[in-house]
């Protein structure tokens, strides 16, 4: 499989593709950067964690260095506490090993080394080490020779895998190099005061290419002109056929998008991976550790179960080696593979994603099958991952994924004053519907009390005339008679004619509005009653007639009984003989009742 090296110089990205596919992002961004060398001076010292924090820079987040990596830092000799071995306010020179990570400040370390291209220079290191990688027993003892002649004292040298085959001059020029590279980092710090930066590799291009050249690599693809002419001088001792290719950005496609660079990015940041077959794959990380799940989804080829699961998994591994250097996703991750009843099953497929993440430069290293079937494994943290690198947190939901929603009492408390207010309404309206009907009774009591008192005048005067005057009979003959009328009216009726104020003998007739006849109401329901009740009332009249031949009036007091109770006198009593200014007196009191009905229903309205 080729691969190829694209370089973003002015983007400061660079990416691995291998046939065409984005496999591993390499980003040199941000305030520290791994390599960088810093001038700092101690903050805090913790004996409780063997560890203390370093100020190296305008960030709020204090480096970190913990006792095993204090190298030359250490005051004294031999194993003692962080607090003999470094002192608050003391100045040292740390470089960054780890970037800084989520809350965390970067990871320093007092063991400083320099890396070219062939070599690794460590300054307060001992010994000459060779890469593994080399396993040429012959080339191994030939550089381990040549590293004791060359290496300055007190110092440690590392021949990286590129150094296999190179001649001696070029591996001595390289070390030259270094050493010129060490001697002016400490010149700059004395020259300096603490928090400084010291050294960093300005040159991105190069150390991609001194870092990430294989010998499958065949092309190289780089925006920027002078970098370009830097790698070919950098590469002309290497024998490869490497393909250096300038890409201009203002007359092409933007390299980031030519190369589908930013697509890759965009895919990356998302949870879900489709597989080639039809499965896909959940990556969710967390705080302690990525969690991984694979899932069969719409693959259906194979002829069976056991097929498809395990045909699923074997291109959930590929992929997933390929997400861990994409994304850079470095600690602890679980694997929940689909579950395979077979152990040979299981087997095939550890050994399968073996193969996949051997070339991986974080080195993972696969912990066990659990009984559950997970599969459990770590890598080595590499500066920033993309999500810290290509995204931010959400300012709604702060990162969490969701938003609190919390009860609202106050909403709660105002729908049901709401309800209550709309439960009062309602009930206001049955209450007004039922009003007139209960005035047009209260109406009649007030009435009736008024005739009552009436009566009890007319009785007194009685009384007084039949004294003075018992042989006088009183002329009755100009005397008109008062009618009772009854009318039948519903529920309705009363209430619209109680409202407007209008007499109900209206309903039978203009005839029959005359100031001689007196209404009465009566439900239509006891229609057949009030019937029989007024053919006794008929009765009763025609014979007062023809016996005694005289024109009399009910009594105000029966007349209000008979419109209200609705109940025939039982003694079948005539009525008595009144004069005519007590009649005319009658009459005004029953007008001013009918005004103040009116004046009530108008005030209701």
């Amino acid at each position: 499989m080729s691969q190829q090296i694209v370089i973003a110089e002015q983007a400061r990205i660079a990416a691995l593709l291998t046939d065409d596919q984005v496999d591993e992002l390499i980003v040199a961004q941000g305030q520290y950067q791994i390599g960088d060398i810093f001038l700092g001076t101690v903050e805090n010292v913790l004996p409780g964690i063997d560890a203390a924090f370093i100020d190296i820079g305008e960030s709020e987040k204090n480096g970190f260095i913990h006792v095993s990596d204090l190298g030359p830092l250490r005051l004294k000799k031999g194993v003692v506490g962080i607090t003999e071995l470094l002192e608050p306010k003391q100045k040292v020179l740390v470089q960054v090993m780890k970037e800084p990570t989520g809350n965390k400040g970067p990871r320093l370390t007092g063991n400083i080394s320099l890396p070219g291209k062939y070599l690794i220079l460590q300054p307060y290191g001992q010994g000459v080490n060779i890469s593994r990688k080399i396993n040429t027993e012959t080339e191994r003892s030939r550089l381990r020779a040549l590293g004791v002649l060359i290496k300055p004292p007190s110092t440690g040298l590392l021949f990286r895998t590129e150094a296999e085959q190179i001649k001696e001059e070029f591996l001595i020029e390289d070390l030259e190099h270094l050493i010129q590279q060490w001697d002016q980092v400490l010149k700059n710090s004395e020259n300096n005061h603490p928090p400084n930066l010291i050294s960093r590799d300005e040159n991105f291009s190069l150390k991609i290419l001194r870092d990430y050249i294989k010998s499958s690599t065949s092309k190289i693809v780089i925006d920027n002109k002078i970098a370009l002419e830097k790698a070919k001088d950098f590469l002309v001792n290497n024998d490869s056929n490497l393909d250096l290719v300038f890409h201009n950005n203002e007359i092409n496609e933007h390299i980031l998008e030519k190369y589908q660079i930013n697509k890759t990015i965009q895919k990356a940041l998302q949870p879900r991976v489709d597989l080639p077959s039809g499965g896909y794959i959940i990556i969710e990380p967390t705080e302690a550790l990525t969690v991984i799940d694979v899932n069969s989804g719409s693959f259906t080829r194979s002829a069976n179960s056991r097929q498809t699961v395990l045909w699923t998994n074997c291109e959930a591994a590929i992929e997933i080696s390929r997400q861990m250097k994409l994304r850079n996703i470095g600690g602890v991750l679980v694997i929940d593979f689909i579950d395979m009843e077979s152990r040979r099953d299981q087997f095939q497929l550890l050994e399968h994603f073996t193969l996949a993440i051997k070339d991986d430069s974080a080195r993972p290293q696969i912990a066990q099958l659990t009984e559950l079937g997970l599969v459990e494994l770590t890598r080595k943290r590499q500066g920033q991952n993309i999500y810290e690198l290509f995204s931010t947190k959400c300012n709604n939901c702060n990162g969490l994924g969701h938003k609190e929603k919390l009860p609202n009492y106050k909403n709660i408390s105002l729908k049901t004053n709401q309800n209550a207010k709309k439960s009062s309404k309602i009930n206001d309206t049955k209450i007004s519907d039922s009003t007139p009907i209960q005035l047009i009774e209260n109406q009649e009591t007030i009435i009736g009390e008024e005739l009552t008192k009436t009566k009890n005048t007319i009785k007194d005067d009685d009384h007084s005339n039949k004294r003075g005057n018992d042989n006088e009979l009183p002329n009755t003959n100009n005397r008109s008679e008062k009618k009772v009328i009854t009318v039948e009216l519903s529920n309705d009726e009363k209430i619209v004619y109680s409202q407007l104020g209008i007499n109900p003998l209206i309903k039978l007739g203009k005839e029959y509005l005359s100031s001689n006849h007196l209404v009465r109401l009566e439900d239509v329901k006891n229609k057949e009653k009030d019937d029989s009740e007024q053919n006794v009332k008929t009765n009763n009249k025609v014979t007062s007639k023809n016996t005694n031949k005289i024109t009399s009036t009910f009594d105000s007091k029966e007349e209000v009984e008979a419109d209200y109770s609705k109940e025939v006198n039982p003694d079948k009593k005539l009525p008595k003989v009144t004069n005519e200014n007590e009649v005319i007196e009658t009459t005004d009191e029953m007008d001013n009742s009918r005004r103040k009905r009116r004046r009530s229903s108008a005030n209701i309205e």
